[in-house]
């Protein structure tokens, strides 16, 4: 045997175990401020699941196993999902509004457990899929142990991120030795993944642009202007408050839907709603009161009506990149046409960016003077699509080498 060969396998090994340790040590210290969090709205059913395996079982063996963290990725898997019969798919999530989505796919869903109970609950899958930046080592390395083939499918690393990756590029070379495939969303990104240990990188662009969500039912558009703040952040509703006063003053005829991006902030942004209405002479109503669209301002406190009001919307003020978050998916509310205002920190979605044409991009102290320039805004359209057949393949090749 190599030497050298022998030593970098001695090395796995040693990291194996150690990791392994220090994660029941994590773990255990953790466990009396776990239960506490529990009792928190947002963490009451993940944080059960996760780390006392309360209600999650494990999978059924020998199933295609997909792993996304958020609502969005687990939205964004189901050209993929939807490719494969019901039996084979295993769904899991670390978040509660990513339950929320995967439970559409199959009853086989479940929370991610903490990576040490994964020791007990893991079972043999054909194929493990994961989205995007989850990184969690021994997901990956006991999914191999028990002969699974390991895919991580619209792997990105933003600008802010990556600097951040170099500084535990260690920990991400042992990672990336678990995992025989990467599906990268831009060369960019490849690059920035193979310096960190990646092999086997194919770029296929973004997977949320293979197949957008369609509207799950068709609404009435109210006359006038319908202006919507879409998966807005803390600080950002305020923003796009004033903004759309402003906007109510010059022309008149314009609604406001607000759509929070997560469902533990709705309470406050429907009081803050209330409060800006009340001050300004102008009506408030929560979504889910009646489901219609008659006030001034409509807080949607609903998930999974998104895409249903993209498709009725003039102009789409897109939220997490007015604060640095991120951004979200401006593809959802493009394929509409809709005129679309971002902030500056789209990081997270540079590739989405580039492939929708006519997105305004400007600073937060600029949101209410843009917005009075509607007009000559320009309704935006999607001109690149991405591949995903690759992955397809993979897994269909994965599924028939025992065959």
């Amino acid at each position: 045997m190599n030497p050298s060969y022998a030593n970098g396998v001695r090395v796995d090994k040693i990291f194996f175990f150690f990791y392994s340790l220090l994660s029941f040590l994590i773990y255990f210290l953790a466990i009396p401020f776990l239960f506490l969090f529990s009792f928190k709205t947002k963490y009451r059913r993940s944080i059960p699941a996760r780390f006392f395996l309360w209600k999650n079982k494990p999978f059924k063996p020998n199933g295609v196993w997909f792993h996304s963290c958020s609502f969005g990725e687990a939205k964004a898997i189901k050209p993929l999902v939807d490719a494969l019969p019901e039996e084979l798919l295993r769904m899991s999530t670390t978040t509660q509004t990513g339950f929320d989505a995967i439970r559409d796919y199959t009853q086989e869903s479940r929370y991610l457990p903490f990576e040490p109970l994964l020791f007990f609950w893991m079972r043999p899958q054909k194929v493990l899929l994961v989205m995007e930046a989850e990184f969690w080592y021994l997901l990956f390395a006991l999914a191999k142990r028990k002969g699974a083939k390991t895919l991580l499918i619209n792997a990105r690393m933003s600008d802010r991120s990556f600097p951040k990756y170099q500084k535990m590029a260690w920990l991400y070379r042992q990672i990336f030795k678990h995992i025989d495939e990467v599906y990268a969303q831009t060369y960019e990104d490849k690059a920035r993944l193979e310096s960190l240990g990646a092999k086997n990188v194919t770029v296929t662009g973004n997977i949320k642009l293979s197949k957008l969500p369609s509207p799950t039912k068709q609404l009435v558009k109210p006359e006038g202007l319908l202006l919507c703040g879409a998966s807005t952040h803390d600080g950002e509703e305020s923003l796009i408050l004033e903004a759309y006063a402003a906007l109510k003053q010059q022309e008149g005829n314009v609604r406001l839907l607000l759509v929070p991006r997560h469902p533990e902030r709705f309470r406050k942004v429907v009081q803050m709603a209330e409060a800006f209405a009340k001050a300004h002479g102008l009506s408030m109503q929560k979504y889910s009161e009646n489901k219609t669209i008659e006030s001034d301002i409509v807080v949607v406190d609903l998930l999974g009506e998104l895409v249903n009001l993209y498709a009725i919307s003039d102009i789409v003020i897109l939220g997490g990149a007015f604060e640095p978050i991120g951004g979200h998916n401006a593809a959802e509310a493009a394929q509409f046409g809709c005129k679309i205002i971002s902030g500056k920190h789209y990081f997270n979605q540079k590739d989405i960016f580039e492939a929708v044409e006519g997105i305004a991009v400007v600073e937060a102290f600029n949101l209410s003077r843009r917005l009075l320039q509607h007009a000559v805004l320009k309704p935006t359209h999607i001109k690149i699509r991405t591949n995903i057949a690759p992955i397809y393949k993979s897994i269909e090749d994965a599924l028939t080498k025992d065959m």
